[in-house]
């Protein structure tokens, strides 16, 4: 009776829990309402003891109790949930970067158990799951009504282990079952490399404890290779499910020189909050970017695309963002579980709200595959090619010789993974025809 007693507490406590975070107390409730809270805690416990005394069978309490509080979380949205002390334990390494699975970000779309994005280097990247994939089955199990949580745990499981799943997907005839095998999922949350001298391009594949830290590394490392400075950055965030808001918050951060972030609408006031860019500090500001996002950028990536997007501080390419835009907060609880509950809205810093909405591009432009004459015409464009261009005379050319920086910059030779890459090509080039202008502007 004494476990039995810790699992009825633990389900007060979860109830309690939710009462307090959306900002209303019990006490406060019940003299508004007479006593509704109170009466419908003891309705569960009437239930469970009428339950464990009369069922057919000898239940195990604890089953029952983890059951009830996962249906009444489920009944919220897609996004709240009870995590068990093994799925707290795994959450909390996850956002250090390392877990084991197939490495899907998942949620609940119109019903459906849908796939945010795939994380870069992981089976599911590797088997070619999609944004926007619906799992429609789990070793055979129908995932109708199933609940994220538990989604998670029969993906989940020993490296080298195989698991399939049942996809259906916008082209599909019928549903397609993917064999993937389990692997230690080990993001690396940052990403960087020279495209051409002067462009840096960074990806963000998923916001972890590190990712500020890691970016500020990339920025060092891009411009020591780039003579000092760079004439533009292309920051990729697609297929990005988000993450830490605090990371998100300080990546915004180094691009903007002040004023708000991001800025969050709850019922409780300490969901009230807003994030703005610190004033002064080493700001990346003197080069143009290009932010590049799909159906998989959601959350925290979200969020530094919508800021960049308001303060007019990069030009945001690709197309429509996935839209989560709700808040979850992390609540410890006894028995070493936790409570994830959705506590609040992001807004971009000119009031848009991201939920359900996503951020759509300044420019549209489709994942394309690039045929091999197209990547070999692409690729032998150079800016004196380009119309409108103009040459200047050997006198002047001489004059400038002097303060041109780059005038033996290296070759570099593009990577094959961009190659056929449409959207980083399109972003290149974008920041490519920003440094002609500006060139123009000043020679005019």
């Amino acid at each position: 009776m004494k476990g039995k007693g810790k699992q009825l507490a633990l389900l007060v406590a979860v109830v309690a829990a939710l009462i307090v975070v959306v900002g209303v107390g019990v006490q406060q409730r019940c003299a508004a309402e007479g006593g509704n809270d109170y009466e419908s805690i003891e309705l569960f416990t009437d239930v469970l003891k009428i339950v464990q005394k009369n069922y057919v069978e000898g239940v195990d309490t604890k089953k029952l109790v983890y059951g009830a509080i996962n249906g009444m979380l489920s009944s919220l949205d897609p996004h709240s949930s009870f995590l068990p002390p093994d799925m707290y334990k795994e959450m909390k390494i996850e956002t250090k970067g390392s877990f084991g699975g197939l490495g899907i970000e998942i949620t609940v779309k119109d019903g459906f158990l849908t796939v945010i994005s795939p994380i870069e280097d992981t089976p599911a990247f590797r088997a070619g799951i999609k944004s926007g994939d619906q799992i429609l089955k789990i070793e055979g199990t129908l995932t109708k009504d199933m609940s994220i949580v538990d989604a998670v745990k029969r993906m989940r499981g020993a490296k080298g282990s195989k698991v399939t799943i049942t996809i259906m997907r916008e082209g599909f005839e019928k549903p397609k079952d993917f064999t993937l095998v389990r692997d230690i999922i080990q993001v690396k949350s940052v990403k960087f490399k020279t495209l051409d001298y002067g462009y840096g391009y960074v990806r963000i594949a998923q916001f972890q404890e590190k990712t500020d830290e890691d970016l500020i590394k990339a920025l060092k490392t891009l411009k020591a290779e780039n003579g000092g400075a760079l004439k533009g950055l292309i920051l990729d965030m697609r297929n990005d499910p988000g993450g830490l808001l605090d990371q998100a918050v300080k990546v915004a951060d180094h691009f903007i020189a002040e004023g708000l972030i991001v800025y969050t609408e709850g019922r409780d006031q300490d969901s009230k909050m807003r994030f703005t860019a610190r004033k002064g500090g080493n700001k990346e500001l003197g080069y143009p970017m290009v932010v590049l996002i799909n159906g998989g950028s959601a959350s925290a990536s979200e969020i530094v695309a919508g800021a960049l997007q308001d303060h007019n501080r990069a030009v945001i390419l690709g197309t429509q963002s996935f839209g989560k835009g709700s808040v979850q907060t992390i609540i410890p609880l006894s028995e070493d579980s936790g409570l994830r509950l959705t506590t609040a809205r992001y807004f971009t810093p000119k009031g848009r709200s991201i939920q359900a909405k996503g951020i759509t591009p300044d420019i549209i432009v489709e994942s394309l595959e690039i045929t091999a004459a197209e990547k070999k015409e692409s690729l032998s464009i150079r800016e004196k090619d380009l119309e409108n261009h103009f040459e200047s005379s050997d006198k002047e050319e001489k004059g400038k010789d002097a303060d041109r920086k780059d005038e033996k910059a290296p070759a570099y030779k593009m990577d094959e993974q961009f190659k056929g890459d449409y959207q980083v090509l399109r972003a290149l080039d974008l920041l490519k025809g920003w440094e002609i202008l500006k060139n123009m502007k000043k020679t005019g």
